[in-house]
């Protein structure tokens, strides 16, 4: 897709992977509305969007998790910005700590962000991009809903879910004309981690594997307008996911012992 003068929606778009993603598609010359909670943010990302793009960018507060923040942002992008040509849905979070201790309310609060607000979102888009006869919906899983580690359990559910929803929606959308990519990223080096692992211990020592978000962001947008159906890295997670489901014993050898250090 040329993205020149297309409309790309990033929701988490003001910090992290969401921001690069930006960035990313401001440089092709997108018109940039990206979406998050934290307003303080959104000035800073939306006029550097603009200044890589030189075309208008927009900030809207956004609250996935709640229908009626859903709402207002979706009206506020059809009358101010326009029809949406791609959707990336990157909004979300996680926390690791063992099952028996967890807090089930977080545990809601994670599905209703990292799945339910997301669906409630992508299908109020999707509406507008099957009678406009053309979209790309990318959704933002991670490699914890192929290969589930220990301390991951409740973030691994709300990923697993992404994944089937999205596999699902490809296929609905294919015949329509509408693009859907999953992206299943390892650990990435973003504020993710402040709340996941307050310690600061798991990045540093899963150092070799741990993926800048700028060269993730790159490759996410040069595949935007593009049949992809999943964007899998970094690769060495992507091969052991792949023996993860194909030979289960070793799978759980290496998401005990190579790939656990929460």
């Amino acid at each position: 897709m040329d993205l020149n003068g297309k409309v790309v929606v990033v929701t988490g778009g003001s910090a992290g992977l969401g921001e690069q993603i930006c960035y990313q598609a401001a440089k092709k010359g997108a018109i940039i509305v990206a979406c998050a909670r934290r307003t303080n943010l959104l000035e800073a990302v939306t006029n550097r969007c603009e200044s890589l793009s030189g075309k208008p960018a927009y900030g809207f507060q956004l609250d996935v998790a709640d229908p009626a923040s859903v709402e207002n942002v979706l009206n506020e992008i059809y009358t101010e910005v326009g029809t949406v040509d791609v959707l990336v849905n990157d909004a979300g979070f996680g926390a690791f700590e063992e099952f028996i201790h967890f807090d089930l309310t977080q545990a809601k609060k994670m599905f209703e962000v990292n799945i339910l607000g997301m669906m409630y979102f992508t299908q109020k888009i999707a509406i507008e991009m099957v009678a406009a006869g053309h979209g790309h919906i990318i959704n933002l899983s991670s490699m914890a809903g192929k290969m589930a580690t220990a301390k991951s359990s409740v973030y691994s559910a709300t990923k697993f879910a992404v994944i089937g929803f999205s596999n699902a929606l490809r296929l609905e959308l294919k015949p329509k004309n509408v693009f859907v990519t999953t992206v299943c990223p390892g650990p990435i080096d973003t504020n993710f981690f402040d709340k996941a692992d307050p310690s600061g211990n798991y990045l540093a020592q899963i150092d070799a594997i741990v993926l800048k978000p700028e060269k993730l962001a790159r490759e996410i947008v040069s595949k935007m307008g593009t049949a992809t159906r999943e964007i899998n890295r970094p690769r060495v997670m992507e091969v052991a996911a792949r023996i993860y489901q194909l030979f289960p014993q070793v799978g759980d050898y290496l998401a005990g012992n190579l790939f656990d250090f929460k």
